[in-house]
């Protein structure tokens, strides 16, 4: 709600780049005219101030050395701070606001004309305590038109923002947003899986989520206090893998001059969860299954058995009985990390919880960014609604990480979602059905086009990400 009372004005000044006003006592900037700034070092008249006080929002309003000038009844209740003593003081002194220490909303209209409507932020009153509200922002103005303060109101949110907690608490569980049945199903087994001590092997594609419910599984243990320590295996050599799970000893090998731990050290008692398990070789797969077998190892470099006491986690995004089939996986393996399995659904399985994460996001990045975004126009949402999501929430993320950041208002608009998702899907039929050997159509294809996918997919006559899709489907990779 922005204010509107006699001699409270909302003309634009021209732009200044004035230092933040915790940097001290500083000025509003000067009229295009010059003319000098008129000085109200009193507070309102009396007849505005009734008007103030009338008012369920706070009001306060300032002059041009930021001193408050009048602070109306509703601004004591919400801050806690008499009028008797907030009047004279530094409006940043009395709000210390969450937006005081560079991005003052009052500043930022006296510096650039532009109002502040309904923006939410945290302000701290006097026990300490935080308190939500949502604030609007004007320019005072006398009859001559000069500029002589600025005008701020102030709504209390605590009872909506309650409210608000209450709600997304019933999507919100162990930082997993969802209202997915399946997902629902998932996190409300997650108690009895984390009780026991046994092996846990989380399957799902790229960007589910799978660190998540790891994390989980472990701070609902009784292990909750000891180290959560994870390691990707896909993203290591083997050489280096097996002395990052296992630790060496001094001169175990060329370049090792110390003693250092692996990951199942500093584990101990704790959770090690190995991420992309299907990817490690078949010789550390004998070592890995002797740890959760015997619950011991060797370092390398050592003869010395070191005792584990460790829970494993696992996760794959390849089935890995298809793995065992090929004969690049342990079955006995398979079975030691296999005795409780999580299947996580894609994005596109659980498309009713996009607009929840999508908020979700909106509000992790507002912060991180120092944004205002509050809502998404209806063309950027039935985009972001409509895509496909082969990345899943990991792209997601990205993509309203990416819009936040492009965004000048406080609305993500469509210009403003990446260049991929604004290009309108290709409608087309194959020309061709493929058959057993799309794979190797696919291959010899990207190698006539040198690896570039939008030229082999306009040759395949299908849209990149069919393409992409596909290829992860076949495992292709380009060059190998």
């Amino acid at each position: 709600m922005l204010l509107s009372l006699q001699g409270f004005a909302a003309n634009t000044l021209s732009a200044h780049s004035p230092k933040a006003c915790q940097s001290g006592v500083e000025k509003f900037p000067s009229d295009h005219d010059n003319r000098k700034m008129t000085k109200h070092s009193e507070s309102l008249p009396s007849s505005t101030d009734a008007i103030l006080n009338s008012i369920a929002d706070g009001v306060f309003t300032v002059d041009a050395e930021w001193n408050i000038t009048s602070f109306n009844r509703a601004a004591e209740e919400i801050t806690g701070v008499p009028r008797n003593e907030a009047i004279g003081q530094k409006c940043f002194d009395v709000f210390q606001a969450s937006i005081c220490q560079g991005n003052c909303a009052l500043h930022d209209t006296i510096s650039t004309g532009r109002q502040w409507v309904d923006q939410r932020i945290d302000i701290l009153n006097r026990n300490g305590e935080t308190v939500p509200v949502s604030i609007s922002t004007s320019i005072l103005r006398d009859e001559n038109g000069a500029t002589f303060g600025g005008a701020e109101t102030f709504r209390d949110l605590s009872t909506i923002e309650s409210l608000r907690r209450e709600l997304e608490g019933q999507y919100t569980q162990h930082d997993i947003v969802t209202k997915n049945h399946r997902m629902l199903g998932i996190l409300d087994v997650l108690p009895d899986i984390a009780n026991s001590d046994t092996s846990v092997l989380i399957q799902g594609a790229t960007g589910t989520g799978k660190e998540l419910i790891a994390r989980a599984i472990h701070n609902l243990s009784r292990r909750a206090d000891e180290k959560f320590v994870a390691i990707n295996c896909g993203a290591l050599p083997e050489t280096l893998l097996e002395s990052e799970l296992f630790g060496y000893k001094k001169g175990a090998f060329t370049g090792a001059d110390n003693d250092k731990p692996g990951r199942f050290a500093m584990a101990q008692k704790g959770s090690l969860f190995l991420d992309e398990i299907a990817d490690i070789s078949m010789a550390l797969q004998v070592r890995l299954l002797r740890v959760l077998q015997q619950r011991e190892y060797e370092p390398l470099g050592s003869t010395e058995t070191v005792q584990s006491d460790v829970r494993v986690i696992a996760a794959t995004n390849k089935p890995l009985t298809d793995q065992i089939a090929r004969g690049v996986f342990r079955q006995d393996l398979y079975y030691r990390l296999n005795i409780v399995r999580i299947e996580l659904p894609t994005l596109s399985q659980r498309r009713e919880d996009i607009p929840l994460l999508i908020h979700h996001f909106i509000e992790r990045f507002n912060v991180e960014q120092e944004k205002r975004v509050r809502s998404v126009s209806e063309d950027a949402l039935k985009r972001l609604l409509d895509y496909s999501y082969p990345g899943n929430i990991r792209e997601l993320q990205n993509i309203i990480e990416h819009a936040v950041v492009l965004s000048r208002g406080d609305q993500i608009e469509l210009a403003s979602l990446p260049p991929d998702l604004l290009v309108e899907p290709t409608k087309h039929v194959e020309a061709t059905p493929f058959t057993a050997a799309e794979a190797d159509v696919i291959i010899q294809t990207l190698r006539q086009h040198n690896g570039h996918r939008g030229n082999t997919a306009k040759t395949l006559g299908i849209d990149k990400t069919t393409l992409w899709r596909k290829m992860k489907k076949f495992r292709i990779t380009y060059p190998s």
